[in-house]
């Protein structure tokens, strides 16, 4: 099986991931766990609430087929962060399903700070055998569902860029991060994405975090 969970920053795919790999090795299977642009920014998948894992960073022009056939065994694949996989990548996954009976659990966002997708996210919902989303509520500053990330330079929603650009959230003390970190993200509601209102102005209580990526 091929299976896709996807949702926003801060709504647990990585703890997901984590929890997902712990609980297939307790019944003896065995697994490889992959990771790419992990905010720890070394081959480890690390979760906001203190849990990680070792994991093989996924980088340009590996071939995950040829990673899986150099172990003696391999039952499961899980895939954090599968969002900023190349194409290329997401069909091995399908092939690793599909010729050699490992199931695949791939986690990530689906569109980037521009609200579009992600080529191998869009590859993913195309292929997948099964979709979910997250359930975890992530909320916009006004309280809303949050369901977009917005890329935020210098204190003013980005429209335009790289798809991928490395950034940090800022810090729960430090709720305008954008004052030393000038490219941060935040979560927003559809609304305040389109519009680009951060509601930094007129709203203090802002949620932060760290994502290391979008």
């Amino acid at each position: 099986m091929l299976k896709f969970f996807y949702g926003p920053m801060d709504c647990g795919k990585s703890t997901l991931a984590l929890q997902m790999n712990y609980n297939h090795r307790r019944q003896g299977r065995r697994g490889i766990v992959l990771t790419k642009h992990d905010r720890s920014g070394g081959a480890r998948i690390t979760s906001r609430i203190g849990i990680d894992n070792e994991a093989v960073e996924v980088v340009d022009g590996l071939d995950l087929v040829e990673l899986v056939a150099a172990h003696d065994r391999i039952d499961y694949v899980i895939c954090d962060e599968a969002c900023f996989y190349s194409v290329e990548q997401i069909e091995q996954l399908a092939d690793l399903v599909d010729d050699h009976g490992i199931d695949v659990y791939a986690f990530g966002l689906a569109s980037d700070f521009r609200s579009q997708m992600f080529p191998a996210a869009q590859r993913l919902f195309e292929l997948a055998d099964e979709v979910a989303r997250l359930q975890v509520e992530v909320l916009c500053w006004c309280g809303r569902p949050g369901l977009l990330n917005a890329r935020v330079v210098g204190g003013v929603m980005a429209r335009t860029g790289e798809q991928v650009v490395i950034a940090d959230t800022g810090t729960d003390a430090e709720p305008d991060g954008a004052a030393e970190d000038p490219v941060h993200y935040r979560v927003l509601c559809r609304r305040h994405h389109r519009t680009g209102d951060l509601g930094e102005q007129s709203h203090h209580e802002t949620p932060t975090g760290r994502e290391a990526h979008v």
